[in-house]
């Protein structure tokens, strides 16, 4: 069976910069408002309700909500009803021109030639599936979806548990050994490895100046560039 490359984003495909600089701070300032505007819509509201309940057993109104995800924010928290909010908000940037999704300059010729010679690609990304799509589809070198045969986030499970890859080896319909996962956090690789996936560690200068070499690397094969990658 060919090989099925799955691969973060963040620190992976696109700087870390990218998401911390512009992604995040967009989200931020824009989401009370946000939620004042769409907060009656089903797909928004099945969001705000998750979050209310988990922080106050529902009894606390849109604007508590909102000032608690800015909080999250600041924290890097990953969850999953802060990602399916930001990705709402982010869809308007990226129709409005706001912003373009940069890439590593070695990430789409090594996409083109992986997807050219018949492996299959997809993305886990603690961000949800539609930020995932709006960031592929309005790269500065145009919509890269078509390349992608899959997309999940943490909906299927965390990225450090090793139960989430295996039940995406099963969504992509292949064997956990037969699929590469690219990531620059090495517990991401810890919990693919115990999956049977294979994995690669991506260290870039521009992400991580100092080198993890060694010991830091936990045993995952390490690379600079996709370029340095064979399937």
């Amino acid at each position: 069976m060919t090989t099925a490359i799955l691969t973060d984003i963040e620190g992976t495909t696109s700087s870390i910069a990218f998401v911390r600089d512009v992604l995040f701070p967009y989200a931020r300032a824009r989401l009370p408002e946000f939620i004042r505007a769409h907060g009656h819509a089903p797909g928004v509201r099945r969001w705000l309700d998750a979050v209310a309940i988990e922080i106050a057993a529902g009894a606390c109104d849109d604007a508590v909500i909102a000032e608690t995800m800015q909080g999250w924010i600041d924290q890097d928290r990953k969850h999953t009803a802060l990602k399916a909010l930001q990705g709402m908000i982010w869809e308007a940037g990226y129709r409005e021109g706001d912003f373009t999704a940069p890439l590593y300059p070695d990430v789409l010729p090594a996409l083109r030639a992986w997807h050219a010679a018949g492996h299959r690609l997809a993305v886990y990304s603690s961000g949800s599936v539609p930020a995932q799509k709006l960031l592929f589809s309005h790269t500065e070198a145009g919509d890269l979806t078509p390349l992608f045969s899959g997309f999940f986030d943490t909906e299927i499970g965390g990225k450090r548990e090793a139960a989430s890859y295996r039940a995406i080896a099963d969504r992509l319909g292949q064997m956990p050994e037969t699929i590469l996962f690219l990531s620059d956090v090495v517990e991401e690789l810890d919990a693919a490895r115990a999956a049977g996936l294979r994995t690669t560690l991506l260290d870039r200068v521009q992400d991580y100046p100092q080198p993890r070499l060694g010991d830091a690397t936990h045993g995952h094969p390490r690379a600079e560039s996709f370029a340095q990658i064979a399937p």
